[in-house]
Order: C-alpha cells, then sequence, then structure tokens
C-alpha cells in the first residue's frame, strides 16, 4: 500500500442517514436515539468523549435529527453537509433535565416506540430519558444498526486495509526486538510504540495482548512482567485504529526449541486458520465457519482446547455483528468483514491462536492481513 497517495473514499452521511430512516419504519420505530459512540460517529460523522455531559441525538424518520449537546461542543456541528437541530445546555446540570424535555418535545416521540442501542447507552443519558422527557416504550434497535454497518461502503474497508497495513507494519518492525528475557510488558510497550509510528490513530484498537508459556493458554491474557523463557509459545493479538476503522490480528511464535506436539499443534491451527478462510463466501452461514474450524481441531483431538467463537465482526469496533459462532445461522454476504481466529489452548503450558481479518467479497473472500502464519522462530 502506498501510504503516500493515500486518499480515502468520500463517506455519505446523508445516504447513511437515508438508510437508516427507511429501515426505521420497516421496523415500526418512530426515532432512534444514541448517544457518544460508534453508531453515533458512523451516522454523522461527529465523535465526542463519553465523559460526564451527556450527549443524546434523536433521528426521526423524514425529519432533521436532533442534537442535545454542551455549549463547549457546538463548534463541531460547524460546516456539517447535511442540516442539524441543536439543544444547547451550559455549564449547569440542573439544566439538563430542562433541554431533553425540550428536545423530546420538538421531535414529538413521546408516547411512541423509540429505538436505543442497548449495549451502548448509559444510564446517565437513559435517566434524562426517563425522568425529564417521560419516555417510557424504548426498543433494542441492534438489528437496524446492524443491517446499516454490517456490510462495509468502500470507504469503509479502505480504511480497514489501511488498518490491517498498520498493524503488519508495527509488528514487523517490533520482531527484531524480541530477545529471551525480555518481559510480556516490555514487549507490548514497544509494539504499541511501533503501531503509533506507523501511523495507527492515536486511540489503539485495543491495547496488544502478548502472552508467554502457560500465560499463551489464557486467550484473553494481559501482558505481565513474565520472561520470556526457552521452550516458549508467544502469542501476540494486536491491532491498529485508522480512520476509526480497526483492525485485528494474532500470530503465534516460538522462543528457542518447543515440545514437538505444540510444532504440531500448530499445524492444526493453521489449518483450521486455512479452512475457516476458504469456506467463507457469500450466502454461506456464520455457523458453517464455525464448524469448518472446529471440524479440524476436534477431529485432531483437540476439541475440549478449543475454547472459544471462531470469530467476530470487525469495523468500527473491535467485536461488532455478524459473530462467527455455531449458533449464528446468518447468510454473509458481500461487505460483511470479520476475523477468523481459531485456538488451542493447553491450560498450564502453552497455547496456539492464528487471526486473520477478511472481508466477504463478491466471489468468495479478500483478506485483509498478510503475514506468515507459521510458528515462526524468536529470540
Amino acid at each position: 500500500m502506498n501510504t503516500s497517495s493515500y486518499k480515502p473514499p468520500e463517506i455519505s452521511f446523508t445516504n447513511r442517514q437515508a438508510k437508516l430512516n427507511h429501515l426505521l419504519q420497516s421496523s415500526g420505530l418512530n426515532s432512534l436515539i444514541l448517544n457518544a459512540g460508534p453508531s453515533l460517529i458512523y451516522l454523522t460523522g461527529l465523535h465526542f468523549h463519553i465523559s460526564e455531559r451527556p450527549v443524546l441525538v434523536f433521528f426521526i424518520p423524514n425529519e432533521v435529527p436532533m442534537i442535545v449537546l454542551p455549549e463547549l461542543e457546538k463548534e463541531k456541528l460547524n460546516n456539517l453537509p447535511y442540516n442539524m437541530n441543536s439543544f444547547l445546555y451550559g455549564e449547569q446540570p440542573h439544566l439538563w433535565n430542562r433541554v431533553v424535555a425540550q428536545a423530546v418535545k420538538s421531535a414529538r416521540i413521546k408516547g411512541k416506540r423509540n429505538g436505543i442501542e442497548p449495549r451502548q447507552l448509559r444510564f446517565l443519558e437513559f435517566r434524562l430519558l426517563l425522568n425529564s422527557a417521560e419516555l417510557e416504550d424504548f426498543t433494542p434497535a441492534d438489528e437496524c444498526i446492524s443491517k446499516l454497518r454490517m456490510r462495509k461502503e468502500e470507504a469503509e474497508l479502505s480504511a480497514m486495509r489501511k488498518a490491517a497495513w498498520i498493524a503488519e507494519q508495527a509488528l514487523t518492525a517490533t520482531l527484531p526486538f524480541v530477545k529471551i528475557g525480555m518481559s510480556e510488558r516490555e514487549l507490548a510497550a514497544e509494539l504499541t510504540l511501533q503501531l503509533y509510528r506507523a501511523g495507527c490513530d492515536p486511540e489503539l484498537a485495543f491495547s496488544p495482548i502478548v502472552s508467554s508459556g502457560p500465560n499463551s493458554a489464557n486467550p484473553h491474557a494481559t501482558p505481565s512482567d513474565r520472561i520470556l523463557t526457552n521452550g516458549d509459545l508467544l502469542v501476540i493479538d494486536w491491532g491498529a485504529s485508522y480512520m476509526g476503522y480497526q483492525s485485528d490480528i494474532t500470530r503465534t511464535f516460538r522462543i528457542g526449541e518447543i515440545e514437538p506436539e505444540f510444532m504440531q499443534i500448530g499445524k492444526i491451527v493453521l489449518k483450521a486458520n486455512t479452512s475457516g478462510r476458504n469456506t467463507a463466501k457469500p450466502g454461506i452461514t456464520a455457523a458453517s465457519i464455525d464448524k469448518a474450524t472446529r471440524a479440524v481441531i476436534e477431529s485432531a483431538g483437540y476439541g475440549k482446547f478449543f475454547t472459544h467463537r471462531t470469530g467476530h465482526g470487525l469495523g468500527m469496533e473491535g467485536h461488532e455483528e455478524p459473530y462467527i459462532r455455531a449458533d449464528n445461522l446468518m447468510p454473509l454476504e458481500t461487505g460483511m468483514t470479520f476475523t477468523i481466529e481459531p485456538g488451542i489452548y493447553m491450560p498450564g503450558r502453552n497455547g496456539v491462536r492464528i487471526e486473520d481479518d477478511v472481508v466477504i467479497s463478491e466471489t468468495g473472500t479478500e483478506c485483509l492481513t498478510s503475514l506468515p502464519r507459521e510458528i515462526i522462530q524468536l529470540g
């Protein structure tokens, strides 16, 4: 990827809002109410940190969106490529109730079906809606939101390709520093530095997971002061963020010579990863991919050591729809992006995971990640 000439495609928030209007109407919802978070960014391009000050946006079919926000944030509304009505408040928290009530009155949604995002809406904003606006009928709008965000536009895919490139450049620059006697924490710090040097957004996709030896048998280990030792497997799970879109990759390495069983486990996990990537294509269910990876590991006798789903959706969030698990019968569609990350974890000994980011294309899959998947020796 030629980063010097990289120009991301344009995003049309007007088109996204029009799609939302259609989905709300077909779902029988009279509004969608969001607070600060990825879905709000997706629909408006407006970025707000979660803080002690509430932010609420109301989307009503065929109406101009409305926003409640602090006065100090009002400059963010300048030069938006669409209309938005604002309801501002100052530094007096006792005014919050009144301003939210005014917005709800203007939206004319009292007594109607109002969609919310259960995983994102804070109690702070929810209480304002309950108490000051006296709204009562709240309906989870997860399905509407996921239908909007699951199928990525070319602008989103372009950003995700760049996020994967940044992550891979960062790891490549980090690996020469790996040596016996280095701690997991030191390695994670070096990788974080290299992510920023490679062009990662100021906010990381997530803190890198660096786990060695027995710690690598914990899929979500936290980097510790454990020292890399001869005979360790080393699992590195890391990602970058670019323009708010994320990558999420895992590779497993060996420190010096390891037991023959673990070399064989590495080959099994690689075969499972390959099976999952080869299975993914339009119309295949998420469950089919999980089955394809799990069958490889189970046939090798390690089924009970593969303790999590095969993957998860990826985009503005590290975990979003679609989820690649055994009970998800959703047919995959062009533009859906997700991870394929089978693993085998031997408690108290070592673990292996190989994770790639893929997008469903018109004919099959495009793999956004390309680093070697074999267990390479370091140190």
